[in-house]
């Protein structure tokens, strides 16, 4: 396994982690955009630029979902 391969593999790793743990704090929310965004680097690296955006626009989102979340616990 080559280093990109092995960042791809943590970043949807950690996507699925923080997804499934999201409903227990807002900060999984944002730790799974930060893993969108280490997605969509993925993806734009090994070429995938499909996925790369599509990962970018999950990172937008996520992002979003917890800014909102965090500004309704303040």
């Amino acid at each position: 396994m080559n280093p990109l391969t092995l960042f791809g593999l943590f970043a949807v790793t950690m996507m699925l982690i923080c997804y499934a743990l999201e409903d227990r704090s807002h900060w999984f929310i944002l730790a799974f955009a930060v893993a969108c965004a280490l997605g969509s680097t993925y993806g734009f690296l090994q070429g995938a630029w499909p996925f790369g955006l599509v990962e970018a626009v999950w990172t937008v989102i996520a992002f979003r979902r917890w800014r909102g979340k965090a500004l309704a616990r303040a």
